[in-house]
């Protein structure tokens, strides 16, 4: 199954492909879309948008993880953030794509196995999973990609659970 996890946001959006096969977590791509400030909003957006089409429709994952929004003081800049996660979830569904959504809370959990782990163990966690030489960067990356392998790591759970059901 290939996951593409995201990490929304305007300014910089980080992504992640990785190929899930059994246990066996593989990166495929990863990066970031970026905008420039100062740039009209509207455009920004259309630029968000266009840019993850062109992923999903190169990399054709099958299904997209999303890390929830969490803010707790700019608003303006959590409204232009929500506005841009509005624009890459409506590029999914576009496509047909499931989605799911992660707290950063979950996905520390899957990643280190603590819910309030620092920034750095998740970044070192993701890095040893998929076996990259180094931390991916920018952060939104390394977020991204923590995203896809919690999603990973659920699907997992969940394909082993529905397992012991049937029998």
């Amino acid at each position: 199954m290939r996951i593409l996890g995201i990490d929304p946001g305007i300014a910089i959006v980080g992504f992640g492909f990785i190929d899930q096969a059994g246990s066996k977590l593989t990166p495929v791509q990863y990066g970031c879309i970026q905008t420039e400030a100062h740039t009209p909003d509207e455009e920004r957006l259309l630029h968000v948008y266009e840019a993850m089409i062109q992923l999903i429709d190169k990399y054709q994952p099958e299904c997209v993880a999303f890390e929830k929004l969490f803010f707790n003081r700019n608003v303006t800049n959590a409204m232009l953030v929500s506005q841009a996660r509005g624009v890459l979830i409506l590029a999914a569904t576009q496509r047909g794509l499931p989605i799911a959504e992660y707290t950063p809370m979950q996905v520390k959990q899957a990643i280190v196995g603590y819910g309030k782990a620092e920034k750095k163990q998740v970044q070192e966690m993701v890095r040893m999973f998929l076996r990259l030489q180094a931390v991916p960067k920018p952060d939104d990356v390394a977020d991204a990609l923590a995203v896809a392998v919690c999603h990973a790591h659920s699907h997992a759970l969940n394909s082993k659970i529905n397992e012991v059901l049937r029998k």
